[in-house]
């Protein structure tokens, strides 16, 4: 009996990693083939508006978790460097632990359950309601026009919200050295721009993108493979934000040990 369910469950596990190798394929097969015959490989108009959606509608959300997210990390840190008489490595710890890691995750964690969600919903539904059918039957090519945008959007917009989720941490953080160990904010300014390293920020940048690359891809897939009507949207949205926040956790424990190699 536990045979047979670990076997049941390791090949819908594989056959789910068959359709999501393939559908990423084709979507990147069509739209290479659209731009060898020197045609849009996606539609500018949708392209803004679901960077707009992602991008601008994540600001706030972004902004105050990683807000309130500098603030607990300056206060822990603060309390244990306290200890150590080495209060002046607050900003540095601050400012690192969010460039390289916290800034990156955070951003790809909120995105995933925002705008991952959204996506599926939005394919699942027009999959169920067969406009994905009408749109290949009106030869537009569903791809191309639905899911390339988001994809491509979810890329660019993750490493922009990124630095945003830096600058607030980096800011919260500010505030509780103020506080608490009495450091005055240029100081604070300093001593966090003189702990980082070309190698730090752009570390997280590139996991950034990464993650947007993944997040996009999963929830597009998940979208287009709906079934069931209203259940299956459900499921399918459910199933999104599961997999896209542990696909960039697990993505980004890979990224760091290989960043750390690269820039020890």
């Amino acid at each position: 009996m536990v045979l047979d369910i670990v076997g049941r469950r390791a090949l819908h596990a594989l056959r789910g990693l068959s359709g999501f190798t393939w559908f990423t394929a084709d979507t990147v097969g069509e739209v290479a083939d659209h731009a060898r015959r020197r045609r849009a490989p996606f539609h500018a108009r949708l392209l803004w508006q679901q960077t707009r959606l992602v991008g601008v509608g994540s600001i706030p959300l972004v902004t105050l978790v990683s807000l309130f997210l500098g603030l607990t990390t300056a206060i822990l840190a603060s309390y244990q460097l306290a200890r150590l008489g080495a209060r002046e490595s607050v900003p540095a710890f601050v400012a690192i632990g969010f460039t390289r890691e916290l800034g990156p995750l955070l951003t790809g964690i909120v995105v995933a359950a925002r705008s991952g969600a959204a996506y599926t919903a939005e394919l699942g539904t027009m999959r169920v309601a067969e406009e994905v059918d009408a749109i290949e039957g009106m030869g537009l090519g569903a791809l191309r026009y639905l899911v390339a945008p988001r994809i491509l959007a979810s890329m660019l917009m993750l490493p922009s919200l990124a630095v945003v989720s830096n600058v607030a941490g980096i800011t919260g953080g500010a505030f509780i050295a103020h506080l608490q160990i009495d450091m005055s904010f240029r100081q604070y300014g300093v001593l966090a721009l003189e702990s980082l390293m070309t190698h730090d920020v752009v570390g997280g940048l590139v996991k950034s993108l990464i993650f947007g690359l993944m997040i996009g891809l999963i929830a597009c897939y998940k979208g287009m493979t709906t079934t069931q009507a209203a259940t299956g949207v459900g499921i399918s949205t459910t199933s999104s934000v599961v997999m896209s926040v542990t696909s960039v956790i697990g993505c980004d424990t890979i990224c760091n040990v290989v960043l750390t190699r690269i820039w020890p």
